[in-house]
């Protein structure tokens, strides 16, 4: 089965082609970071206005890079939730609109689904049942996986999700939007030894988090310490070093609370260099395994809503022809 995927929960539009055979053919990119940094954060309108301007041609790129027809395409999945509600429903309406068009089936996709399986692209994709780490700017969450649809949410964040606590972390460090890359690159010129951050809730049983309170220490270091060079280098530094402790920590409890071997680790976070090589470190230990999709498909993309979309349609789900969008949709609440 061959599906076209689109993706435009957010700020980014994504489109791809899979094929259940011969695997990822061809996908395709547009960033709206440049249109939304000096707002410091994504403005939903215009979101939506550049998911209209930019979703058919990338579809059309798309076509011809897996020198496809329309008559190649046995399905259509796109992202339905959560994300923006206009995003969404522009992807919803093209997506539904294509299917129709072109009479194949269409399924809407889980966004944090998509996240979930993206390993799955990989040469060495992981086997179920995984713990599954999901860090990215809306959501921080422990999953247990035990197949396509099964979802155990083992703890979540209770406040902030990590990517949102590292983008505002680099906001008053005068990083921009979106900061969480350039505070990472910042973090490898500071000194680990100058500040030692909390490592929230690690104190206590229990797989949750919680990054409100670190995001408000490291603000209140920068008001004792001022914000010269190097002060906001080692800031970044001990704040990169609390995430990525806490993060390796709960990981371990969930493998340790599941019994089991395989870790998986997606979403924008999980880009982070640090956070990958203290999880290679820790399965090392644990003589555990530790999966992460490829560095562009960490971010947003259409190959993973192509992806679900085809291992749904393949199950034999298919969607009906009202067009449906979740702003908010719990990942233990798909099936």
């Amino acid at each position: 089965m061959r599906v076209l995927g689109i993706e435009t929960s957010c700020d980014e539009t994504g489109v791809a082609i899979y094929d259940s055979k011969e695997g990822l053919l061809a996908h395709t990119l547009y960033s709206q970071v440049s249109t939304h940094a000096e707002f410091g954060g994504v403005v939903p309108e215009l979101a939506s206005r550049d998911h209209v301007r930019k979703t058919i041609p990338l579809i059309e790129q798309a076509m011809s890079e897996a020198r496809c027809t329309k008559k190649d395409i046995h399905g259509v999945a796109y992202t339905s939730g959560p994300g923006l509600v206009g995003a969404l429903l522009v992807g919803a309406a093209i997506g539904r609109s294509i299917g129709f068009a072109w009479q194949v089936p269409t399924i809407g996709v889980h966004h944090m689904e998509g996240h979930l399986l993206a390993p799955m692209l990989e040469s060495n994709p992981p086997a179920f049942p995984f713990v599954a780490l999901l860090v990215s700017g809306g959501h921080t969450q422990l999953v247990k996986v035990e197949k396509l649809g099964s979802y155990e949410i083992l703890g979540e964040s209770l406040d902030d999700a990590v990517g949102e606590a590292f983008d505002k972390t680099a906001k008053m460090l005068g990083l921009g939007y979106p900061g969480g890359a350039a505070l990472a690159a910042l973090a490898e010129k500071g000194n680990s030894d100058r500040f030692h951050f909390p490592r929230p809730m690690i104190d206590r049983p229990g797989l949750e988090f919680s990054f409100s309170g670190l995001k408000t220490f490291a603000i209140n270091t920068a008001h004792q310490y001022g914000l010269d060079e190097e002060t906001r280098a080692d800031i970044a530094r001990a704040f990169q070093d609390a995430v990525v402790e806490t993060l390796v920590i709960k990981c371990r409890r969930a493998l340790h609370a599941t019994s089991l071997s395989r870790l998986v680790v997606a979403g924008g976070v999980g880009a982070n260099q640090m956070l990958r090589q203290k999880l290679h470190d820790m399965v090392k230990k644990e003589n555990a395994e530790v999966y992460f999709p490829r560095q562009e498909f960490c971010t947003d993309n259409g190959a993973m809503i192509a992806y679900v979309g085809c291992q749904r349609l393949l199950a034999g789900q298919r969607g009906d022809l009202s067009i449906r969008v979740f702003p908010r949709w719990p990942l233990d609440k798909i099936c």
